[in-house]
């Protein structure tokens, strides 16, 4: 599973009461770590000394985790947890009964001259067996192996040719999510509308929104 160098591998286990222990965790969430996560593994450790590449500006470690899960699937809080905690970028193997899928979160720093982050969304691969579960290393320095890992866990949502920085591809894509909401939710009101003059005022709003929508794709 995922091909990473031997000189990466960590392979510790984490209890993971640690990321609620001692925490003001809700008592939600707290269900949510006792009864989805089986074990928690620290599987590598990206880092310059560990590839042996150039450090980055923004991005110093890229820790790997495997989380085991009982079922395929957990609630996106724990990932938000486990992230505050650590003052690295993470990425998150789930697996369960030998399948895998890789998750990562765009990870931007909370406030200049802190060393909290805060993450904006998270991207995920689809569930496939573990042994086809295979992420590559690109990059002269953390910055850039950490936006590699992000446009190959993310896919046709990040693909772009305009050579925009990831941050701008990220934008874009809520951008994107954001405006087909708003078609959704219009083109929905639109059906229950019996006045032909607010239907047509919501047709040009339509018209509008998808010329925006085209032109942010």
């Amino acid at each position: 599973m995922l091909g990473f160098p031997v000189s990466t591998e960590f392979n510790k286990r984490i209890p993971k009461q640690k990321f609620y222990e001692n925490l003001d965790v809700s008592p939600a969430l707290h269900r949510i770590f006792v009864d989805q996560i089986k074990l928690v593994y620290w599987r590598n450790k990206l880092a310059a000394s560990t590839l042996n590449i150039a450090a980055g500006e923004t991005v110093t470690e890229i820790e790997v985790f495997e989380v085991r899960l009982n079922d395929p699937q957990l609630d996106e809080a724990v990932l938000k947890q486990i992230d505050k905690e650590i003052p690295y970028h993470i990425l998150f193997i789930l697996t369960c009964d030998g399948k895998a899928q890789a998750w990562i979160g765009y990870k931007e720093a909370a406030a200049s001259g802190s060393n909290a982050f805060k993450v904006s969304r998270y991207y995920h691969t689809d569930w496939m067996p573990e042994d086809e579960l295979h992420l590559s290393i690109d990059g002269l320095n953390m910055d850039a192996v950490y936006e590699s890992l992000v446009r190959q866990i993310a896919g046709d949502k990040l693909q772009t040719d305009s050579g925009e920085s990831l941050k701008e591809s990220v934008e874009r894509d809520e951008k994107k999510k954001q405006l087909e909401k708003q078609i959704a939710v219009l083109e929905n009101k639109m059906k229950k509308e019996k006045q032909l003059n607010r239907r047509m005022e919501m047709n040009a709003e339509l018209k509008k929104l998808r010329k925006e929508l085209s032109s942010v794709k």
